[in-house]
C-alpha cells in the first residue's frame, strides 16, 4: 500500500510539473498593430510572443493571421476560414482600431466583434479580446464610446479583456514610427507585457 501511494504521489508531482504540456495553437487576428507594419520581420509583438513562450517552455504554435488595414467586418469574413484550417485553442483577437480610424458606425463594430468571439468560442477555442482607443478625430463622444466597446463585450461575452494594446506607449511620441499611428520595434516589447498578463491564464488552465 505504502508502495501505491508513493508511486500515485510521483504520477501527481509529474503532472502538476508539465502544466504546459499539451502543445496548443493560438491564433492572433488583428490589424496592422499585429501585423509588423513597418517593422522588420520578427520584430513585432506576435512573434516576440512566441520567443516567450519557448523562454518559458510552454508548448504552443502561433498563427499571425494579421492584416494591416484590417476592421472587425474584414476579420468577420475570414473567420471561420481560420477556425476550420488551423483548430487553434486560443483565439486573440485585435481588432477595431481601423473602425473607429474611419468612423464607422460603433453598432457594427460592436456586433462584429461579438461575432468574432461567438465563432471562436463555438470552435472550443479560448478567447482574448484586446481593447484599443483611438484619438479624438470624430469627437470626445465617438471616441469614449468606441473605448468602452471593448469593456462591456468582455463583461457580457465572459472574455479576458487586454484593456489597452498600446497602453503606456500614447504620451511617448518617440516610440512611434514617423506616421504617429504605428509603433516602433522598441515599444513592441511593451506591447506584448501589455497582453502576455492576460493570455498566460489562457495556457495554464
Amino acid at each position: 500500500m505504502r508502495l501505491v501511494r508513493t508511486m500515485m504521489f510521483i504520477l501527481l508531482a509529474l503532472s502538476a510539473s508539465v502544466g504546459y504540456s499539451a502543445s496548443k495553437t493560438i491564433l492572433v487576428l488583428g490589424d496592422s498593430l499585429s501585423a509588423e507594419y513597418g517593422l522588420i520581420r520578427g520584430k513585432g509583438w506576435v512573434p516576440l510572443l512566441q520567443t516567450r513562450l519557448q523562454t518559458e517552455a510552454i508548448d504552443a504554435t502561433i498563427v499571425n493571421a494579421s492584416i494591416s488595414g484590417e476592421t472587425t467586418s474584414g476579420g468577420r469574413t475570414r473567420l471561420q476560414t481560420l477556425l476550420d484550417k488551423h483548430r487553434p485553442d486560443i483565439a486573440v483577437i485585435e481588432l477595431g482600431a481601423n473602425d473607429g480610424l474611419r468612423g464607422l458606425p460603433l453598432a457594427a463594430t460592436e456586433a462584429n466583434l461579438r461575432a468574432l468571439i461567438a465563432a471562436s468560442k463555438k470552435a472550443q477555442a479560448k478567447v482574448l479580446l484586446v481593447g484599443m482607443q483611438i484619438p479624438p478625430n470624430y469627437g470626445g463622444d465617438y471616441t469614449r464610446r468606441f473605448a468602452g466597446i471593448y469593456s462591456k463585450i468582455a463583461k457580457d461575452t465572459k472574455v479576458p479583456l487586454v484593456p489597452f494594446l498600446l497602453e503606456g506607449l500614447a504620451d511617448k511620441p518617440q516610440l512611434f514610427q514617423p506616421d504617429r499611428i504605428h509603433p516602433t520595434a522598441e515599444a513592441q516589447p511593451l506591447m506584448l507585457d501589455s497582453v502576455w498578463p492576460h493570455l498566460k491564464p489562457l495556457l495554464t488552465k
